[in-house]
């Protein structure tokens, strides 16, 4: 990922059929891997140790690989639970965050960089 990369709002945008795609895949291999850690967890507790948890490693694979990819955008997840992005930009020469949320049309929010989701603006 480019450090200081910024985003236009065209360029948040254009990201949006990609992210609708990961988003999702990413939260299912986040609760797959919490679920296979907790049958882990209370195999070790009963019995200790010793457990066969393929889906674990699985689900960490794939989770590696859309944190991965966001990350090498440039793309802030704040939220997997509800595919909560942000983009990097730049309004009025300060930095602030371009936000969107899965579900949404479009990227039509931001917020400074001392805020975070409650401290949204339309653009």
């Amino acid at each position: 990922m480019t450090e200081d990369r910024l985003y236009t709002l065209d360029d948040a945008n254009a990201e949006l059929a990609d992210l609708r795609e990961r988003l999702p895949r990413l939260r299912l291999a986040r609760d797959g891997l919490i679920a296979a850690s907790e049958r882990i967890k209370e195999a070790i507790a009963s019995d200790g140790g010793g457990v066969a948890e393929a889906g674990w490693f699985t689900h960490q694979q794939t989770l590696k690989g859309e944190l991965e990819h966001l990350a090498e955008r440039g793309i802030l997840l704040r939220d997997p639970e509800i595919g909560l992005i942000d983009f990097p930009a730049e309004r009025d020469g300060r930095l602030v965050y371009l936000c969107w949320r899965l579900g949404e049309d479009r990227v039509a929010w931001y917020h400074e960089a001392s805020t975070g989701f409650g401290g949204r603006k339309p653009l």
